[in-house]
């Protein structure tokens, strides 16, 4: 299972998705394991966090990138900085 990232991807790939529209989460500096039920596409807006998937290498995440976590994949989060993002689960 692989996190796929597009660093700064356009504005148009943005507005496509429809991306403004999504709801906002945001979470302080923290850690903690993760479960995707479903596939998840997140735009981070700020922050800074590095994901782990469970047997897996750690993919750094920042402020700029699109990112799709599959469905299935168990996880831990480290946030080193607060991170806020729009996200939409499929």
């Amino acid at each position: 299972m692989e996190i796929k990232i597009d660093k700064n991807p356009s504005k148009e790939k943005l507005d496509r998705l429809g991306v403004d529209g999504w709801p906002i989460w945001e979470k302080e500096a923290s850690e903690f394991p993760w479960h995707y039920s479903s596939t998840e596409t997140c735009h981070i807006l700020e922050g800074h966090v590095i994901v782990t998937p469970d047997g897996g290498e750690p993919v750094e995440i920042e402020a700029g990138d699109l990112v799709t976590f599959p469905s299935g994949m168990s996880c831990c989060w480290k946030i080193t900085k607060d991170i806020r993002k729009h996200y939409n689960f499929e």
